[in-house]
């Protein structure tokens, strides 16, 4: 894999972002906040009706997709900032671009802006990111 600034990252895609699996995050990671799994206890706080997707499952997305991309164990350096929510139903893709490559005691790294957006919603984070890159 040669890349190179301005290239765009594959496309990785969730259609349908499902509730049960926040759900069983909130389970698992013992999330008390119960917008993860209430759609009443949501509605109650002004923010619609469906299930609000924790945020490490969103990271989760990005994460994925620079590892199709990369290769497992690629992330050298990640930092997000999240923008707005995603709810159950919707649909996400997360992309981005290479903004520079470069070497460092002897990898091949490479630094990326990336981003995770709803469909039809907007940004929902945005990162930077630096990955090495196999020869």
């Amino acid at each position: 894999m040669e890349p190179a600034v301005g290239q765009r990252l594959p496309e990785f895609k969730i259609d349908s972002v499902s509730p049960e699996r926040m759900k069983l995050l909130a389970a698992i990671l013992r999330d008390p906040n119960p917008i993860h799994w209430d759609g009443d206890e949501v509605a109650r706080r002004g923010l619609g009706h469906r299930v609000i997707n924790q945020g490490p499952i969103n990271l989760g997305y990005i994460t994925n997709m620079l590892m199709e991309w990369a290769g497992p164990s690629c992330i050298r350096h990640l930092e997000a900032r999240f923008t707005s929510n995603v709810f159950d139903g919707d649909s996400v893709v997360a992309t981005g671009v290479v903004t520079a490559v470069r070497e460092d005691n002897g990898e091949r790294l490479v630094d990326c802006d990336v981003w995770l957006d709803r469909g039809g919603g907007g940004r929902a984070v945005e990162a930077r990111a630096t990955v090495a890159i196999r020869r």
